[in-house]
């Protein structure tokens, strides 16, 4: 019988400050963190990268942390090009953009309406 995988029953806002301090660890540019409570997710994170190898690093950096944290990751998309990087962790969406690419398909703007969501002073300071 094979050994069921347990993940991290935290809250997305709780997992949004671990991924918020990772992409500030990485030096990522122009976080938003968005509350969208959608039928796909709770939580959408667009943040610019300065060039594809530097949104791989950051995609990559997500995906070690978010597996020592046993956070669910459903997929990745876009991670060969490096223009738009998706990392989905079933509550939450990582959207990694080069500059020019999150200038041509303003997501913040698709989420208009969407909650900025404020994180505590301990995601803040890292």
């Amino acid at each position: 019988m094979a050994k069921e995988k347990k993940f991290s029953l935290m809250p997305a806002k709780e997992k949004a400050e671990h991924i918020y301090t990772w992409l500030l660890e990485n030096k990522a540019k122009d976080i938003k963190v968005l509350d969208v409570k959608s039928a796909i997710t709770d939580i959408v994170i667009i943040v610019s990268a300065t060039s594809a190898r530097h949104a791989k690093s950051l995609a990559d950096h997500i995906l070690m942390e978010s597996k020592k944290e046993n956070f669910e990751i459903l997929s990745t998309e876009g991670y060969q090009a490096g223009t738009w990087v998706l990392v989905d962790l079933n509550d939450i969406v990582v959207h990694i953009f080069q500059e020019d690419t999150r200038e041509l398909f303003q997501l913040e703007r698709l989420w208009h309406e969407a909650e900025n969501i404020v994180l505590s002073e301990r995601a803040k300071k890292a």
